[in-house]
């Protein structure tokens, strides 16, 4: 989509209507604010798969009841380092912040800390909670199982999320560290960007229903909608040529932290339903971490020497035709800084269901 056939909005407005539909979906108000900010942020950054654009997809969770406008979340075990939180099958974003929060407050305390949470729901972008950390100068950690999107290195059926990772680390003078990625080629929201686009798949980034690597969005969201088979693939890509095998391993990895651990769903258990097909709470799991840079050496010296090894790698050797080496999250900055300047460009699709949303729920639209 170009920017010519999108819809400019602005930040503020958009985030306000977002959280006044989740209060109108039962959401207590500081609830709603923070799903409605972890989504905005998603847009502003430019990860727009992971913006407004799931907004109809909290609703009818709300709606269906699988997620839960008021859940009880309560702290089912802690140590000084460590707490295991249950969601109460609530919003992922508004119990994923109290995680990170907590993993802060113990790293402040401890050195480290490490909370994982069970029986919530899909959480949003994974920097969000990691980027969190970076306020009070500590190394952040968040990572989340998913909905089963990922075919295993040989498999021809989906088992595993895309379960994303995010890290960030605080530096001096040079942008913060922010790596936050899918451990799959791509997230199901890129294959749905790519739908809304019509646009054709890179080769390489998923399989259909035997298998085989195909360029046919539709078909593979239709494939996972069904579970006919075929799925998003491994960071890597497909077999061993590329080392798909090696994302594989990082998807099940956050798969053991996020779901195995705190005792939530993981691989095909996650997302039930009944024998009838009716949905069940998702279970979905995540996993925060937060590390005291003092524990290990001066937060001075850390900093000083984070500077250093990015301006090492930007200023290394450019590839030809390369204008420039980026460091993780410095597109995101410089992205985020833009659309905070000329407002965040919506697709018509995306517009559209929010004004449906809007109609169906008597919730003013006024972007």
């Amino acid at each position: 989509m170009s920017e010519e056939a999108s819809v400019k909005v602005w930040a503020d407005p958009l985030r306000d209507f977002s959280a006044r539909v989740f209060e109108k979906m039962g959401v207590p108000p500081d609830d709603a604010a923070v799903t409605a900010d972890v989504l905005v942020a998603a847009n502003l950054r430019g990860i727009d798969s992971h913006g407004v654009a799931r907004l109809k997809r909290y609703v009818n969770g709300l709606c269906d009841g699988v997620m839960v406008a008021r859940p009880d979340i309560e702290i089912v075990h802690e140590t000084p380092g460590t707490a295991l939180i249950d969601g109460g099958a609530g919003l992922g974003q508004p119990v994923g912040v109290r995680g990170m929060k907590l993993a802060i407050a113990k790293a402040q305390e401890m050195g480290v800390g490490f909370v994982a949470v069970r029986n919530s729901n899909h959480y949003g972008i994974a920097g969000y909670y990691s980027m969190m950390a970076l306020r009070e100068e500590l190394i952040g950690i968040s990572m989340t199982n998913a909905a089963v999107l990922v075919v295993p290195t040989f498999g021809k059926d989906a088992v595993l999320g895309t379960n994303p990772v995010s890290v960030a680390a605080p530096t001096g003078e040079e942008r913060p560290f922010v790596l936050d990625m899918a451990t799959s080629t791509v997230s199901r929201g890129k294959l749905e960007v790519y739908d809304r686009q019509e646009k054709p798949l890179p080769l390489g980034w998923a399989t259909d229903e035997q298998g085989v690597t195909t360029t046919d969005a539709r078909r593979v969201l239709d494939n996972l909608l069904a579970r006919a088979g075929g799925g998003l693939l491994p960071l890597g890509g497909e077999g061993e040529l590329l080392r798909g095998y090696k994302g594989y391993g990082l998807t099940l990895l956050v798969d053991i932290l996020s779901g195995v651990l705190p005792g939530a769903g993981y691989a095909t258990t996650i997302y039930p339903k009944t024998p009838e097909g009716k949905p069940l709470p998702a279970n979905v799991g995540h996993f925060f971490g937060a590390i005291r840079i003092d524990a290990f050496r001066p937060l001075d010296e850390f900093k000083a020497t984070m500077d250093d090894i990015i301006r090492r790698l930007k200023g290394s050797a450019r590839a030809e035709g390369a204008e420039r080496i980026y460091v993780h999250g410095e597109k995101e900055f410089e992205e985020e800084e833009r659309r905070r300047r000329e407002g965040i460009p919506l697709h018509p699709k995306t517009v559209a269901m929010m004004q449906q949303i809007a109609r169906e729920l008597g919730v003013e639209y006024d972007l």
